[in-house]
C-alpha cells in the first residue's frame, strides 16, 4: 500500500511537470502618452455696444467673428448707437494644445447667463462660435463667440456686466 502511495503522487509529479511543459510565456509592452493639456484664454470680452430703447425693447446680436457684426431683430424699438463710446466685439479665445489634433467647444445654454446693472436683468442666448470644433494644426487656435441679449422694453439705463464659461475638450 506504501508503495502504490508513492507511485500515484509520483504519477501525479509527472503530470504536472508534462503539464507545465505544454504552457507558453510571452512578455507584452504596456505605453503610455502624456500630452499637453489643452487650455483656453479669454482674449476679448463680448461687448453689446451702446444701445438706446423704447418702451418695447427687442434683440441685439452680436456675430461670431474677428469683425463682428451687431443686429436687431426690432430696429424701430431698438437703436444701435454706432457713435457711442463703447466698442462691440465678440469675446475672443485662445486655444493652445497638442499640435495635429482637434477639440470640441462647449457654450453656455440658453437660460443661463444674464447681464446686471442699473435695472431688470437681461438674459444673453443663443450663443454661437466661429467654430463648431477647432483644430490645432499649429498647436494654437483663436475662435470667436457670439450671442444675443434681449433688451426688455424700457430697459433701465446703466451699465450691465455678467459672465459665461466656454470649455473646450480634445475629442
Amino acid at each position: 500500500m506504501k508503495t502504490m502511495k508513492k507511485s500515484i503522487l509520483l504519477v501525479f509529479v509527472m503530470l504536472a511537470f508534462a503539464a507545465s511543459t505544454f504552457a507558453q510565456t510571452e512578455t507584452a509592452t504596456a505605453t503610455a502618452t502624456i500630452v499637453t493639456p489643452l487650455t483656453i484664454t479669454n482674449t476679448n470680452n463680448l461687448a453689446f455696444g451702446d444701445i438706446a430703447v423704447d418702451a418695447t425693447g427687442g434683440d441685439v446680436t452680436i456675430s461670431a467673428a474677428l469683425a463682428p457684426v451687431r443686429t436687431t431683430t426690432a430696429p424701430t424699438h431698438v437703436t444701435l448707437i454706432t457713435t457711442g463710446t463703447h466698442p462691440i466685439s465678440s469675446a475672443d479665445f485662445a486655444v493652445a494644445g497638442l499640435t495635429g489634433s482637434t477639440y470640441d467647444i462647449t457654450l453656455p445654454a440658453d437660460g443661463t447667463v444674464t447681464l446686471t446693472g442699473g435695472g431688470p436683468a437681461m438674459p444673453v442666448n443663443t450663443f454661437t462660435s466661429s467654430v463648431a470644433s477647432g483644430s490645432l494644426a499649429t498647436g494654437t487656435e483663436t475662435f470667436y463667440v457670439g450671442a444675443t441679449l434681449t433688451v426688455a422694453g424700457g430697459q433701465t439705463p446703466g451699465n450691465y456686466t455678467g459672465t459665461f464659461d466656454v470649455s473646450v475638450n480634445y475629442n
